[in-house]
């Protein structure tokens, strides 16, 4: 989840019945959509023994001070495990996993019941993930083709807080309500929901 420390673990399994002796060069990168590196937020090396038919497991943490100022609105880390097999003519393996952070921040509330032409007040929770505090936060809400920009008060480390927006709407079905979350240490974290409203 984003805004908290990345944890890891790279299994190496010996199927044959030799002892091994393994090199791992392990890296990890902010990436784009794209998977074009931003910048490296760990390089790591570490050896290890396998014994005939023996498995390992190596824990990587990646702390969120490392990746977080380097993170970019599409939120991937690209992690990779170069394994190189020691004396045997080169054998090496390469293992990647691209992690996308997910965001858990915005919470939408709609009253069982939208009629047209009736007022409803929508409950909008927000929050700061991050271990440190957060300032300059808005809200961007986009309904029935209009925007409205809200201007909040900073957050605490961890801290979730919630508003209520107030609309009527003018026509009966489906209508699109998207919200737009953005502070100084992060942008664009979006949530949105579907309003059935019933004719009146």
């Amino acid at each position: 989840v984003f805004g908290k420390d990345i944890n890891l673990v790279l299994v190496l399994n010996n199927l044959s019945s030799d002892r091994k002796s393994i090199r791992v060069d392990m890296s990890a990168s902010t990436i784009l959509y794209t998977r074009r590196a931003v910048a490296e937020i760990l390089k790591a090396a570490t050896s290890v023994e396998l014994g005939p038919r023996q498995g390992k497991h190596i824990r990587v943490k990646i702390p969120y001070t490392h990746y977080g100022k380097y993170l970019t609105t599409d939120k991937r880390i690209q992690v990779t495990a170069l394994c190189e097999v020691m004396r045997s003519q080169g054998l090496k393996l390469l293992v990647e996993k691209t992690i996308i952070l997910e965001d858990t921040n915005i919470i939408i509330k709609v009253p069982r019941r939208v009629v047209v032409n009736r007022a409803v007040s929508l409950e909008i929770s927000y929050a700061n993930p991050l271990p440190e505090p957060v300032s300059r936060c808005v809200l961007l809400v986009t309904l029935m083709n209009q925007q409205v920009k809200i201007n909040l008060a900073r957050l605490a480390p961890r801290e979730r807080s919630k508003i209520y927006f107030e609309f009527t709407p003018r026509r009966a079905g489906p209508l699109q309500l998207q919200v737009d979350f953005s502070c100084d240490k992060f942008s664009h974290v979006k949530g949105f929901v579907t309003i059935g409203v019933a004719p009146a």
